[in-house]
């Protein structure tokens, strides 16, 4: 009875995980944020500059300045801003899902600064004589828009109207102005700066009110964003367009829909795999799984995060690292299963063995991830976000949920004399009176002699580096405009386009860009590079002519990005990689031994270095995701360099004194051996979604995929062919600075297991 009460404690415990996603999966899914890549809208970075040419901006005036674009913001409607004070000069803005980007920028920049003006531009009155929230959106007589005020003082205004009404005529005008710039007269100034100009109404008699009406060539929208700006107040500071993105609704549902599906089909490999190859474990597996990603999504409304394009990457790709975690308890178990021990005993030993390698994994990729939120922008820290989420959720839900499970069904006893249910064959089961050590259990790998042909491989990488090295001097980088400075322009039609004619449609509007590429299976997007930085004026004349061109239906996104900001990000992504390099190492030498962190981060480099060194043969642009892309590698290749480190370390524990390099070798080709499977099977399933995600994900996400793709092959060859036997060279020469033996101690680990102090 007790055996069989675990069971039917399992399966309760599924029904109600299962039942409580069911009924709370709908609110979930509301309760998150999409980001403006994924429903449209757009995102600009300011600098807060003064007022006046001498002035100094303050810390009250950024804030205030933020204050008072979040009060424009709610004339706008949008409903998940997001408004943050960066550094000392800077407000990031992003609205997604803004229906009309054009008429959001303006409301967000415009000053407002409301003057009334004689024909000789006399200041008579401005912004601080009106009541505050006393605009309003109306009629006039005639049925047109107009926007009414209020005014502090009657009298001061009778007094400034009797005065006009004395004047001759045409000289007896009150100009109204909203971003009065200095200069001509009234007249002048409006055919050069229309949108400063408001009105300018014939004055012929005293007016003792404090209403007024500004009439002129409005719209409906233009009237009540006039009104919203007014009452908002103007704005304490000057704001300078230093980069800014903007996607269209149709663009943003494409890129869910495509990224969506690519991560359904990802996945559901992902899950067919595990229950192939791990059989019982692979269905509990998914089941956390699926726990895993109901989780991470809750957290994400929870928190009100805001999930970007590349946070569904992400989200997918932290699938694969709790798969990982998975792959590295069942291996573990089916090796024990192999050398005769009973199910529990398995299970148990497994379990304890692959803790610390899931631990030391899992927490370097948490450090690039890290580095990466800190240094990273928009969606970049969004990806960021979700890997930091998706690593702290794998602990409960593929280390700690999938032991509760699989222990209440081991504990049951009706797995007893059953290894196939864990994939093994029984023909490969020893007995346990044998005494076989899962030391001398054979792999697949051991005709392959890692060790000694270490100098075959490090010459195969030092000549690539070579001809990498040659490749970056011939081609350089093809850096996109984040690193540059510059526009980014996709269009996105329902015509098919030639780059050609794209060239002649830029030619004819006075425009050059730098390169041209269509995109798309029907050849229906065009992207284009140009070296200036858009301003807020030109996207709008920009998309007003792509649609005059193309049609109304045509979507245009925009980057733009200033020389300073693009200067800034080349810096950090600079500064993300050696950061992360740096934490890395020390954790490493810190866990295991310094020889092993050098070695860790030589085989780190080498894996950049070839993702960097392809991306240039292949002029595939360089945009602030590759450096995404880089970090996420880093945390995978450092992934596989600590598991293979830590089953050296166990196996050299084993031995106990290691006394020729020949002992050595052979540790260090057990080890590699023994972990290569998992290494496989690991690689395997994230990059069944990688090529997924590079074959229907979005446009805008394929480059990511491909950077990852190279750096998880490139992974595992140098975590086996460069980190371990790097650290064999330099253990070798250790061994002969001490007599020809290393003697390897234990030391007490804190989690519970032995381990060697080398």
């Amino acid at each position: 009875m007790k055996l069989r009460s675990r069971i039917v404690a399992f399966l309760l415990i599924i029904v109600a995980l299962f039942a409580a996603m069911g009924t709370t999966v709908n609110g979930v899914l509301k309760d998150i944020n999409l980001g403006l890549d994924l429903q449209g809208g757009f995102e600009v970075l300011y600098q807060v500059k003064p007022l006046k040419a001498d002035g100094v901006v303050t810390e009250e005036d950024v804030k205030a300045t933020a204050d008072a674009i979040s009060r424009r913001v709610n004339v706008l409607g949008v409903s998940e801003p997001s408004i943050q004070i960066e550094g000392k000069d800077r407000i990031r803005v992003q609205l997604a899902g803004v229906k009309n980007q054009d008429q959001a920028r303006d409301v967000l920049s415009n000053q407002a600064n409301l003057t009334f003006r004689d024909v000789d531009n006399k200041l008579l009155l401005d912004g601080k004589d009106l009541v505050q929230g006393g605009a309003k959106a109306g009629f006039d007589q005639n049925n047109s828009p107009m926007v009414s005020l209020k005014l502090k003082d009657s009298e001061k205004f009778a007094k400034i109207t009797s005065e006009l009404s004395q004047r001759p005529e045409g000289e007896n005008l009150l100009v109204i102005w909203l971003d009065y710039a200095k200069g001509d007269s009234y007249v002048e100034e409006a055919k050069k700066e229309k949108p400063a100009y408001a009105s300018a109404a014939r004055v012929s008699e005293t007016l003792n009110t404090s209403d007024v009406q500004i009439t002129g060539n409005f719209t409906v929208q233009e009237t009540k964003d006039l009104a919203g700006i007014l009452n908002a107040g103007a704005l304490p500071a000057k704001l300078v367009e230093l980069y800014s993105t903007s996607v269209g609704a149709q663009f943003g549902d494409d890129a869910l829909k495509a990224t969506v599906f690519a991560s359904l089909i990802g996945v559901a490999l992902i899950f067919i795999f595990m229950l192939v190859v791990y059989r019982l474990p692979g269905l509990i597996a998914n089941l956390t799984l699926v726990v895993f990603t109901f989780i991470v999504l809750w957290i994400f409304g929870m928190i009100h995060a805001v999930l970007t394009l590349p946070g569904i990457a992400a989200l997918v790709l932290g699938i694969g690292m709790a798969v990982d975690a998975n792959i590295l308890m069942y291996e573990r178990i089916k090796e024990e299963l192999r050398v005769g021990k009973s199910t529990k005993a398995a299970f148990q030993a497994g379990s304890k063995s692959s803790f610390t390698a899931i631990f030391d994994a899992n927490i370097t990729t948490l450090l690039a991830a890290a580095v990466l939120f800190y240094f990273g922008t928009s969606s970049v820290k969004g990806f960021a976000t979700t890997l930091i989420i998706s690593i702290v959720v794998t602990f409960v839900t593929a280390v700690w949920g999938t032991r509760i499970l699989l222990g209440l069904l081991v504990k049951s006893g009706y797995l007893d004399n059953k290894p196939w249910l864990f994939g093994v064959n029984k023909k490969r089961v020893h007995k346990l009176s044998e005494g076989v050590d899962t030391l001398d259990l054979k792999t697949k790998f051991d005709r392959v002699d890692f060790v000694h042909n270490r100098r075959k491989f490090f010459t195969i990488s030092i000549v690539l580096i070579l001809a990498g090295m040659i490749i970056l001097g011939i081609f350089k980088l093809n850096l996109g405009v984040d690193f540059t400075s510059g526009s980014r322009v996709e269009v996105q039609t329902s015509q098919t386009l030639k780059s050609d004619e794209v060239e002649k449609v830029m030619t004819a509007e006075g425009l050059t860009p730098k390169d041209i590429s269509i995109a798309g299976d029907k050849s229906q997007t065009a992207v284009l590079r140009f070296t200036q930085d858009f301003s807020k004026d030109e996207v709008k004349q920009f998309k007003a002519h792509m649609q005059d061109e193309y049609g109304k239906d045509t979507e245009v996104a925009i980057s733009s990005v200033s020389p300073t900001i693009g200067k800034e990000l080349a810096a950090n992504a600079i500064k993300a990689l050696l950061y992360a390099a740096l934490g890395i190492i020390i954790y490493v030498a810190v866990r295991f031994e310094w020889r092993m962190g050098v070695a860790t981060i030589v085989a780190l480099l080498h894996d950049v270095f070839f993702m960097v060194a392809i991306f240039s043969l292949f002029r595939i642009e360089v945009d602030i995701t590759f450096i995404a892309a880089v970090l996420t590698i880093v945390g995978y290749s450092i992934n596989d360099t600590i598991v293979t480190f830590d089953r050296i370390r166990e196996n050299l524990h084993r031995i106990g004194v290691i006394r020729t390099s020949e002992e050595l070798a052979h540790i260090v080709n057990k080890s590699l051996r023994q972990t290569l499977g998992r290494s496989v099977n690991t690689v395997a399933t994230v990059l069944v979604v990688v090529i997924a995600l590079m074959i229907f994900g979005a446009t805008s996400i394929q480059t990511f995929a491909l950077a990852l793709l190279i750096g998880l092959i490139t992974g595992v060859y140098s975590s086996i062919y460069i980190a371990a036997q790097i650290w064999y060279v330099f253990k070798v020469r250790q061994m002969k600075k001490q007599d020809g033996k290393l003697d390897v101690g234990k030391k007490e680990s804190k989690w519970g297991s032995d381990e060697p102090m080398v």
